[in-house]
């Protein structure tokens, strides 16, 4: 009897970074950061912060993508704060607002939300509508079939040129994967003909 090797793969991102994701960073940068995440998960909102120091540090070699992972059945309000996120991203407020979802994530809940609208200078009558109408739901969702398609299990995830980073998300172990990830893509354009 012969046995076959069994061989593992890293998951990959199967729904390639497009012009309606929400993305921050130079276009020609060599490195690809997605993350999927949740609006009231507390790693998240950890990661969030050490987000800030990598791009910061590391300015011209990422582009970071947001992408919408909710744990509905451990946040209950993770679906809502997405589509009011997306309710902001369409008036050219996602950043701000996802900034301030994770600074007030404690206390997310419907009117919350509206108090984060308002504070950003949204008009929170027309987002209430919008959200109340869940026009913004397919979008959420979209992301989190990909998500699940790509082997997300939990939040957060990340993506780093495409390939799951299975490390920590601590500072270091971000620079570290993204610092591989760009010398990776130096080396292969050296050798490109």
């Amino acid at each position: 009897m012969t046995t076959t090797p069994f061989q593992v793969t890293t998951p990959r991102l199967t729904i390639p970074v497009g012009p309606d994701d929400h993305t921050f960073g130079p276009a020609s940068a060599p490195v690809s950061l997605v993350e999927y995440g949740d609006f009231q998960c507390p790693y998240c909102a950890m990661a969030h912060v050490i987000l800030h120091d990598l791009l910061r540090l590391r300015r011209e070699t990422v582009r970071y993508t947001f992408r919408h992972f909710p744990l509905t059945n451990v946040h209950p309000y993770a679906d809502l704060a997405a589509e009011v996120a997306e309710a902001a991203g369409v008036r050219g407020a996602f950043w701000p607002m996802r900034d301030w979802l994770f600074a007030n994530q404690a206390g997310i809940n419907p009117r919350r939300l509206m108090v984060g609208v308002e504070r950003l200078g949204l008009p929170s009558a027309e987002v209430g509508d919008e959200v109340g109408a869940h026009l913004y739901l397919d979008r959420v969702r979209r992301d989190l079939v990909g998500g699940v398609r790509s082997g997300v299990a939990g939040t957060p995830t990340f993506f780093v040129n495409g390939i799951r980073h299975d490390g920590g998300y601590a500072l270091d172990d971000l620079l570290e994967a993204v610092d591989e990830a760009a010398e990776t893509v130096q080396r292969h354009n050296e050798h490109a003909p």
